[in-house]
């Protein structure tokens, strides 16, 4: 068996589009207000009355062929050996190279400060309700909301002037746990794994149905595959 290659498999047909995975992605790694790491594609192709929904979730590909590493003028972007496509703010310029580069539009510019929001700085209503700044006190977090965890291979809030992306929760990998998304999504749409590992779930799924990536024409080579079809 060769080196680990995390690869996800997303089954459209299963997928409900309830957006759970957006929301446990932005909970688990601080991801700011402006932008999601996860997201999701929304497309109605046809005329009536022949006419199709799509609902298509998204997220950093983790290329094998990437083309924001082969951009990125520092190395801030790099490749792990497991495949994943990794973020290093502290050599990262802000250039957005990387973003320019990458086809899918799955990198994301922090061009504010992160996760403040102006309409939290005071209380909504006086003496009764928190702001934002008073939570923070309380807590004794940088934000409303935060997960100490994600600082364990990333700094906690990324600073303002560099570029994020999803990383496939490598945090949670290293402790032996899935991706958020993955452990979030009520359906099982989302399955996860190391595709060079014949006995793994995933490289299961791969053998047994058609998978297709986002633009294949790009020659990326992604490593988040779709099955199915709503």
């Amino acid at each position: 068996m060769g080196k680990v290659q995390y690869c996800m498999v997303i089954d459209l047909e299963a997928c409900v589009g309830c957006s759970a995975c957006d929301i446990a992605c932005k909970v688990e790694n601080n991801v700011p207000a402006s932008f999601a790491w996860s997201n999701h594609i929304i497309e109605t192709v046809g005329k009536f009355p022949d006419v199709k929904y799509r609902y298509i979730p998204t997220l950093c590909n983790h290329c094998s062929n990437a083309p924001c590493v082969a951009a990125c003028p520092t190395t801030a972007m790099h490749k792990l050996d497991n495949g994943i496509t990794m973020h290093d703010p502290s050599k990262c310029i802000g250039c957005a190279a990387c973003r320019i580069a990458c086809p899918y539009d799955v990198i994301y510019f922090n061009d504010k400060e992160p996760l403040v929001r102006e309409e939290f700085l005071e209380p909504l209503i006086p003496e009764c309700t928190s702001s934002q700044p008073g939570i923070q006190k309380k807590l004794g977090v940088p934000v409303g909301y935060y997960n100490p965890e994600r600082e364990a291979t990333l700094p906690g809030i990324r600073p303002r002037g560099v570029v994020e992306k999803c990383t496939f929760c490598d945090h949670r990998l290293a402790k032996g746990l899935p991706p958020a998304c993955v452990e979030a999504c009520p359906a099982n749409a989302r399955i996860f794994g190391d595709r060079n590992d014949p006995n793994s779930e995933v490289s299961k799924v791969l053998a047994k149905n058609h998978a297709r990536v986002l633009k294949p024409e790009k020659g990326t080579e992604p490593n988040v595959l779709y099955i199915g079809e709503f």
